[in-house]
């Protein structure tokens, strides 16, 4: 969903209950992205002119800490400014300093942090320090300009099954080049 938005894409996510993502297609709806509910999936259609948004992590049914990093990411392409509170873990932001590399521009204190949009983000090396972070630097890197390389991959493949071959169906020009390198 947040590469679809992220990329200006569209894509049909099929076999999801959509009250369950509640949280996330309101805030995708809320930045201005396109998410249209089914009974067993949703389409999201990216814009590439969306709005900054704040979030706060909560427990289901709030906004899954999951899906922050992601959102982190999205928000730095996002018109005008946003606010992530991260309530449910500390350090939470250690993909912080990669998106800052990509072009990224965030300021964190604790567990807020602040973006300001839009960046363009630039490709270049950046790691991967857990799963959700992982994925937030692939999005980005999607949405970059020049080609952009996410090490760390063992936390991606520890949580993400064929990441790179169902983003290659989605038309996403990625390649895995060695198990440490995507």
């Amino acid at each position: 969903m947040i590469g679809a938005a992220i990329t200006g894409g569209s894509v049909w996510v099929e076999k999801m209950i959509p009250a369950h993502l509640h949280a996330v297609t309101a805030k995708l709806n809320e930045m201005g992205i396109e998410v249209l509910l089914g009974r067993n999936g949703c389409r999201v259609i990216g814009s590439k002119n969306f709005r900054a948004a704040d979030l706060k992590t909560l427990p289901y049914p709030g906004m899954p800490t999951d899906m922050q990093p992601q959102f982190m990411a999205l928000l730095g392409m996002a018109q005008g400014t946003g606010i992530i509170v991260e309530n449910i873990f500390e350090n939470r932001f250690m993909h912080v300093d990669a998106l800052r590399s990509m072009g990224a521009h965030i300021v964190t204190e604790g567990r807020v942090a602040i973006i300001k949009g839009p960046a363009q983000y630039q490709g270049g090396t950046v790691l991967a320090t857990d799963l959700r972070a992982g994925a937030a630097l692939v999005l980005a890197g999607l949405a970059a300009e020049g080609e952009s390389q996410v090490c760390g991959l063992e936390h991606i493949n520890r949580g993400y099954e064929r990441f790179e071959e169902k983003l290659q169906a989605l038309e996403a020009h990625i390649c895995k080049k060695s198990s440490e390198n995507l």
